[in-house]
């Protein structure tokens, strides 16, 4: 029986011919139906709650995801705007589902860690166990952001070989293809039908145990049009400081540290961001970071203080190969 199969998580979501949502079903709707005489041969419709918990695709926020969470909703599906079911959160496998469409780009061809990448796509190298790509994947699974379009270009048939459509990790994985490199963002403009109101983009060669989650709701709190993920990162001055005004001395600083932040690769923005990146053209990150500021839009950075590493050397990858065994992405 389905229900036992699923053990701790014993719910099931019964569906029409057409995949749409029709009520839901427990053991604890069975033994009520029983008592109530209903027997093996009445059809499970008799049993079911017909007006199960869900959300709708594109049409929710996070307050409403975090609300059911702190009301113990472990289990609940996601329908789209014809009520088919394409998704089932499950709180017991995911930290949260958040109203994100993800971009990852992996077009680069990893020159620095040839010959790693003569015949592999620099995504693809496996860090532990699996792909530097896929740990990425499967963090933004966690966080339930399911509809992920990667960008390809340098042997790019690899990548979507091996993730697909996604079907296989409940995700929805889209493509697009770059003829000619667009720089750190000019893919942006090539995905004209994102699901969300608010975009993830992130480099694919990262790994990181960033709290997505968090990071999205600095960046409504602050009413961002554009958040960037920063990384600290320290100087220390081995003298003195001298502290002046017009060569006037006013004060020292004895061995400062100066903390710094650089751009860590992850940005969460609104899709009218998005929609301001030109077509068909090489454009950075930092060009429409430059771009935002200049037309006095918000641009926010958020200092992230757990683990990051940009995997672009030999040195990195080893590192990486070193630190996976102790991380918790």
């Amino acid at each position: 029986m389905q229900l036992d199969a699923l053990a701790a998580d014993a719910i099931l979501f019964l569906v029409d011919a057409d995949n749409s949502l029709i009520g839901s079903l427990t053991d604890g709707d069975l033994r009520r139906g029983f008592i109530k005489g209903l027997d093996f041969d009445t059809h499970l419709s008799q049993f079911i709650q017909p007006n199960p918990k869900f959300i709708q695709q594109g049409q929710y926020n996070l307050k409403e995801i975090i609300s059911l969470r702190k009301d113990f909703f472990t289990i609940f599906p996601v329908v789209n705007a014809e009520k088919q079911v394409i998704n089932v959160v499950n709180f017991r496998h995911q930290k949260s589902y958040l109203p994100v469409d993800a971009l990852i780009m992996a077009g680069g061809r990893g020159e620095r860690l040839k010959p790693l990448t003569n015949d592999t796509p620099k995504p693809l190298l496996k860090v532990g166990d699996k792909p530097i790509i896929e740990h990425n994947i499967d963090r933004l699974n966690t966080y339930g952001i399911d509809d992920v379009w990667i960008s390809l270009r340098y042997l790019g048939e690899q990548i979507e070989s091996h993730f697909g459509s996604g079907s296989h990790k409940s995700m929805r994985i889209n493509y697009v293809n770059e003829n000619e490199p667009l720089g750190t963002a000019g893919a942006l403009a090539l995905v004209n039908n994102f699901v969300h109101d608010r975009i993830l983009m992130m480099n694919s060669d990262l790994l990181t145990n960033i709290d997505f989650e968090e990071f999205y709701l600095f960046f409504e709190e602050h009413e961002a049009d554009l958040a960037v993920a920063c990384i600290p990162y320290q100087v220390n001055v081995p003298y003195a400081v001298m502290e002046t005004d017009n060569l006037v001395v006013t004060g020292f600083k004895e061995k400062p540290t100066y903390t710094h932040y650089s751009n860590a690769g992850i940005y969460l923005m609104k899709r009218e961001v998005a929609e301001m990146v030109p077509s068909n053209q090489h454009f950075n990150a930092t060009d429409l970071m430059e771009k935002l500021i200049k037309e006095g839009k918000k641009v926010v950075s958020y200092p992230f203080m757990g683990y990051w590493l940009d995997i672009g050397r030999h040195e990195d990858f080893e590192k990486a190969q070193r630190d996976i065994h102790n991380l918790k992405l």
